[in-house]
């Protein structure tokens, strides 16, 4: 009897282990699939969870509702080609020559042979993809790309196993699709040509035609060059007509492909880097947002935005992969609202501060060039419902995911990336304790303090109206008592600016942050 009693305890144990460890394992975090939405030129206001009144962006609230909204979050740029590149990286981008923004046909400028974002999420035995806007250059250093013939290098280079993407900005040349090498719908008859520096073939430009154009582009901006779709590109091109884009339709077909990308990677786990043009200009919505913003062409691309933003989480939930995957949406930089086009934005904004209560916006040293919204949702591993003030910055997801996967990093890989992991699943309010951002002049934010280096320049600039920074003086700010960075205290705290001009001169010349 006490056998029997003492093996039927034996056997409930047992099975009491295993439903407890069973349990346990449906607690515990899983791999999670990985979506990071980088959405271009979308300010620190523009969204209504970060106070927009005049627009409303219910879906990428959400995010922050269902997960966790970060108020002090960066690019590590002002500009779009720097972010991509230090996100990509890991490095400050103004420790390479040629990462200021890029033409339409530049060569790529991520070295193919370092660590990458993507290759750490490759390493990790993740799908990879790529879709949308690219901007960090293609084909081999210094030769000109042959549009005709698969492209040597590009996204697939480095890290990514699927990209579909258009190669700059949709307001450069050549305005076409590229599928992993190949530009698509090419036409062999019909080859591309693509010049920055001379006008080629005789198609009408924005200069010679304005007749021509459904979207006038503003003068000096350089948008008069090859009319594609009725618009003014920068840059000339010939050929490849079957393959342009139409504007209104990019958004459909970025969506279409990230979406096929999603479906035939869930039942294993995938990393979509998926890149949103909508703001950017030329703002051309499909007809499906054309109007209905109140707002002009800015404000219907919102919109749009958002509703892109809205599909991917439907999908996320028909594939019942939702609980699984990691979803962080952010902008590349802040906003500019006279981009180029007459397109009436800063009259149709009024009411509407695109920036929130920053100084500047793109291209400017002040807080509107980098901070920028950064939600995330990870039902496994964020808690819902969390603000947090921790600093933190795009440069930091390298280290931060390659602590996750318990990857190590060589001394010359990620070189100014911080593990921040903590910090951006909701774990910890600390993030990071100073950061370096370039906007035309080099900033260091360390806590609530930051200092603008001295730099030559106009303080205004022409075109868009955008303060840039740029003061022969230094410049320091409490960010904590003046975020709108209107009270320069550089006089007051003589000891604290020249300890925080050495530490960022020391960072710069150590060509490394650690």
């Amino acid at each position: 009897m006490t056998q029997k009693y003492l093996s039927l305890t034996g056997v409930c144990l047992a099975a009491f282990l295993l439903l407890s460890f069973a349990l346990f394992a449906q607690k515990r975090p899983s791999k999670p699939n990985v979506i990071f939405i980088y959405a271009d030129d979308v300010g620190y206001g523009d969204l209504s969870a970060y106070g927009a009144t005049k627009i409303s962006t219910p879906n990428i609230d959400r995010i922050g509702k269902e997960g966790i909204r970060f108020t002090n979050a960066h690019a590590s740029s002002a500009t779009c080609t720097p972010s991509r590149f230090a996100l990509m990286t890991g490095k400050y981008p103004w420790r390479q020559k040629g990462t200021g923004v890029l033409p339409g046909d530049a060569s790529l400028i991520i070295p193919t042979n370092q660590l990458t974002l993507p290759a750490i999420f490759q390493h990790a035995g993740y799908k990879t993809g790529s879709v949308g806007k690219w901007h960090l250059g293609l084909g081999e250093n210094n030769r000109q790309i042959n549009w005709n013939k698969p492209i040597t290098k590009g996204p697939n280079e480095v890290g990514f196993d699927y990209a579909f993407f258009f190669p700059a900005t949709s307001d450069r040349v050549p305005t076409v699709f590229v599928e992993n090498h190949d530009v698509q719908d090419l036409n062999p008859d019909d080859p591309i040509e693509v010049d920055y520096s001379k006008k080629i073939g005789n198609e009408p430009t924005g200069l010679e035609n304005p007749d021509l154009l459904k979207l006038p582009a503003s003068p000096n901006h350089g948008h008069n060059n090859t009319i594609v779709n009725g618009i003014g590109r920068i840059g000339w091109m010939t050929g490849g007509k079957q393959a342009r884009w139409t504007d209104e339709e990019i958004a459909h077909v970025f969506l279409s492909k990230a979406g096929q990308f999603i479906e035939e990677n869930s039942k294993n786990p995938f990393f979509l880097y998926f890149s949103l043009n909508d703001i950017h200009v030329p703002r051309m919505p499909s007809t499906q947002f054309k109007g209905k913003s109140k707002m002009g062409l800015r404000g219907d691309v919102i919109l749009q935005m958002d509703w892109t933003v809205g599909e991917i989480l439907k999908k996320l939930d028909e594939l019942k992969i939702a609980d699984h995957t990691l979803i962080i949406f952010s902008s590349d930089n802040g906003p500019v609202l006279d981009d180029g086009y007459a397109d009436h934005a800063v009259a149709l904004a009024k009411g509407h501060s695109a920036a929130g209560p920053l100084r500047g916006g793109k291209y400017s040293a002040f807080e509107g060039g980098t901070r920028v919204p950064w939600l995330a949702r990870w039902p496994q591993g964020i808690k819902p419902g969390i603000v947090s003030d921790a600093l933190i910055c795009q440069i930091d997801m390298m280290a931060s995911f390659a602590h996750f996967f318990h990857q190590k990093t060589e001394s010359e890989e990620a070189v100014d990336s911080f593990n921040v992991l903590d910090a951006m699943l909701g774990k910890s309010t600390i993030g990071r304790s100073w950061l370096i951002k370039q906007g035309g002049a080099l900033s260091i934010t360390q806590g609530n303090w930051k200092y603008i280096e001295p730099r030559e320049g106009k303080a205004v600039a022409e075109l868009t109206n955008i303060e840039t920074g740029a003061n022969p003086k230094p410049q320091l700010y409490d960010l904590s008592k003046d975020i709108g960075e209107k009270n320069n205290v550089a006089d007051k705290y003589p000891a604290k600016v020249k300890a925080m001009a050495a530490e960022l001169e020391k960072v710069r010349e150590a060509g490394r942050s650690h």
